[in-house]
């Protein structure tokens, strides 16, 4: 054989096909939980019986029917109600636990997600941790029992409308109405009086860009916005506590003395 003959490559063993009843590899497991992460921004669902308490996180701008840009950390309202339906049918679940760092952001998503946790059957805590601002007041308010970090706050102002809107007199009542919705919430759910809250809600001096107030820990439990100044430890031995009481009680059995 010279040196300009073609070299034939030596031929390949053909791989065979998947055995479907293989176990899964090392990798799947670590992909499943980072799409778990990228979806819902945790790594665990409803369905995990690993612990009796789930944590719901609402993370960033509350992204409503218009999705923000891609730039911006958003929870979509979308994604925590199915959650909430999950959690409230599993057994396995005894208490939901709400943490909230949130600018705030689409008023009637905001409301559904104040609205869903309101109305479980189970014990709910929120936490409130950074911020909890805007429509994040409704949903901070919407637990049983909720707590605020020392250095966190939460700003109070009028609703907002975004985009285009048409200068008549129905469209400034539509606004007042819903502005009444998040009002009658808010008081219906936590310990501030409706003057009180209005009264922050249309303060002028505070917010160089906004009509309002911005709240810190204590000051938004001596409104009685917030039940109690505290952190993670604090609200989770709350929620046991709730768990609790909140489990049916058996009774011993009576001995029948012939």
């Amino acid at each position: 054989m010279n040196d300009f003959d073609p070299q034939t490559e030596p031929m390949k063993p053909k791989e065979a096909p998947p055995d479907p009843q293989a176990p899964s590899l090392p990798n799947e497991p670590r992909k499943a939980v980072t799409e778990m992460i990228q979806q819902f921004g945790q790594t665990n669902i409803p369905s995990s019986g690993e612990s009796n308490i789930y944590c719901l996180s609402i993370i960033g701008q509350i992204e409503g029917h218009i999705q923000l840009p891609p730039q911006n950390k958003t929870t979509k309202y979308e994604h925590l109600i199915p959650q909430l339906v999950a959690a409230e049918q599993n057994p396995n679940i005894e208490g939901v636990l709400v943490i909230l760092n949130t600018v705030g952001g689409d008023v009637e998503a905001g409301l559904a997600i104040a609205e869903m946790i309101a109305s479980m059957s189970k014990p709910t805590v929120s936490l409130v941790l950074g911020g909890g601002h805007s429509i994040g007041v409704p949903i901070a308010v919407a637990t049983d029992y909720s707590f605020i970090a020392e250095t966190a706050t939460m700003t109070i102002h009028p609703v907002r409308l975004t985009g285009l809107v048409i200068g008549v007199a129905e469209s400034f009542e539509y606004l007042e109405k819903m502005q009444d919705r998040v009002v009658n919430f808010v008081v219906r759910h936590s310990k501030i009086e409706e003057v009180k809250f209005r009264e922050l809600m249309l303060k002028v001096g505070e917010l160089s860009r906004d009509v309002g107030t911005n709240v810190v820990g204590t000051k938004a439990m001596e409104y009685g916005l917030i039940d109690e100044v505290g952190g993670l430890g604090a609200a989770m031995r709350e929620l046991q506590k709730r768990i609790e009481a909140n489990r049916p009680q058996v009774k011993p059995m009576e001995q029948v003395v012939q």
